[in-house]
């Protein structure tokens, strides 16, 4: 082949390498609903379970905070989720209780998405905002922290605003008309999560626009709404205790599932259109989310501009009630169960394996100067390095299955003398069981003819109990188990 002919064909594979580079770039989406499915994610053409120990949202807005450190320690962790709040909502020190609270800068480490001018605010030694203008150090830092991630394979959880809780908070909120130069009405600030103040909700709208601009090249993002809307505008849909009626107002929040006052939806359902017209324009289309209730609540509606359904506190019902909606659910954040790792790692097992999605439990031993999660743990929650194993070895358990294929089955647990069971299987093929409680070590399960190999794992130290192979006739199945508090069962046909 002559020097012109060898030209050529370097040419032609060049222009083979190009085409191919763009047909990727056209059409390689972000994190996405699984096409076989919609209960599951997929990433990077493969399917993902997320499931983390993580921060109390402020790695972005709290300018002490190290989020190179931290992001490595999750990924080195095996941790692959983090959740980050945008802002547009931040704490004051010593809210809820938390000592160490990475959601509440200290004056003057609060980053904001708007520049600030030279008035003061209502809260102590911090500028106002001028919801007009952009902060350009805010959004590097934002690309950063999210590029940052997607290099370790770290999803991230863009939380556009949140409910304001209380008195306290809102004297630091951006949105608060003593705290910026633009909002000239002053409102109930419980009212924030409406459309009743159009001055406000022409900000929130603008911010969201911005954020998805910023933010839609990067495929390790999805968005949610707003975190629990329900706080300043809620309306109890159910009460969790079916056979006892209470006294009124003798009764706190744990006792009732709560959502979204009809405002307050409204309000969600406007700005998710927003959205979905913001990224009309650019080639990533991102996943949505919308934060419904604390435990669970039998969904009446979903719009069909949200993508995924989020929980907080969540029992496995908050699944397993809405699994015809065929969309992933999320168990978005947990606490308020003391300060002991292994309840929150039962509430991860128990949700998973009740057809869950997404698992993040909130991580309070993050915050500045322990980015690498090893601080005191002085909060409302959970968290260490320990969980964090623990909940790598949920994550490896689930992944060894095919679980795409696989479906909520608890009705196959036919008895289990004082355990509480959660099943996913594909009948015949592949069975996944937790269990915890008053281990009588015994469990009975309907299963079908054929050859089988069993593991028996405890969820707590990661060991495994036993292992053999056997074959079954089909039909019930008597399995001597350890007697060990929390048990992880793996069946799968040989």
């Amino acid at each position: 082949m002559n020097m012109f002919g060898v030209n050529q064909l370097k040419m032609k594979w060049f222009c083979i390498l190009v085409m191919q580079i763009h047909v990727t770039l056209i059409f390689a989406q972000p994190i996405s609903l699984h096409p076989l499915n919609p209960h599951y994610l997929i990433y990077k053409d493969a399917p993902i379970l997320l499931i983390t120990s993580a921060e109390h949202y402020g790695a972005v807005l709290n300018k002490d905070f190290d989020y190179h450190t931290y992001l490595k320690t999750l990924h080195d962790e095996g941790m692959n989720y983090t959740r980050i709040f945008t802002g547009s909502y931040v704490e004051v020190p010593g809210s809820f209780g938390i000592k160490h609270n990475t959601l509440a800068p200290e004056s003057g480490q609060f980053i904001a998405p708007w520049t600030r001018v030279d008035e003061i605010s209502l809260y102590t030694e911090e500028k106002k905002f001028d919801l007009n203008q952009w902060n350009t150090d805010y959004f590097k830092r934002l690309h950063n922290f999210i590029q940052e991630a997607s290099d370790l394979d770290i999803i991230v959880e863009v939380t556009f605003f949140c409910a304001t809780y209380q008195d306290a908070n809102w004297m630091r909120h951006p949105f608060n008309p003593g705290n910026n130069i633009n909002i000239k009405t002053h409102f109930d600030r419980r009212d924030f999560n409406t459309s009743i103040n159009k001055e406000v909700l022409h900000f929130q709208k603008e911010l969201i626009r911005k954020l998805t601009r910023e933010l839609n090249k990067y495929d390790n993002v999805l968005f949610e709404l707003c975190n629990e809307p329900w706080a300043d505008n809620g309306v109890k849909t159910s009460f969790l205790h079916k056979t006892i009626i209470p006294k009124e107002g003798n009764l706190g929040w744990i006792l009732w599932s709560t959502a979204a006052s009809k405002q307050t939806l409204d309000w969600q359902k406007d700005l998710a259109q927003t959205f979905r017209e913001s990224e009309a324009e650019f080639p990533k289309k991102h996943l949505l989310a919308q934060n419904f209730s604390n435990f669970k609540e039998i969904l009446t509606e979903v719009n069909d501009d949200i993508d995924i359904l989020n929980f907080h506190y969540a029992w496995p019902e908050a699944v397993s009630q809405n699994y015809g909606w065929n969309r992933p659910v999320n168990f978005d954040e947990s606490g308020f169960a003391g300060s002991s790792d292994s309840i929150y790692l039962q509430q991860a097992w128990s949700f998973m394996l009740s057809g869950g999605a997404i698992f993040n439990n909130l991580d309070y031993s993050f915050y500045p100067g322990r980015e690498s999660g090893t601080g005191e743990n002085d909060a409302p929650g959970g968290g260490s390095n320990i969980l964090r194993k623990q909940l790598k070895f949920l994550k490896e358990f689930l992944s060894a299955f095919d679980y795409v294929k696989m479906k909520p089955a608890n009705e196959l647990i036919l008895h289990s003398p004082g355990l509480e069971t959660y099943c996913l299987a594909e009948t015949g093929t592949a069975y996944a069981i937790f269990g915890y409680g008053r281990n009588q070590g015994l469990l009975e399960i309907n299963l079908a003819k054929g050859n089988f190999e069993i593991i028996i794992y405890n969820p707590d130290n990661m060991q495994k109990l036993s292992q053999k192979s056997f074959e079954h006739q089909g039909g019930n199945f008597i399995l001597d188990i350890p007697r060990t508090p929390r048990t992880a069962i793996q069946i799968i046909r040989s």
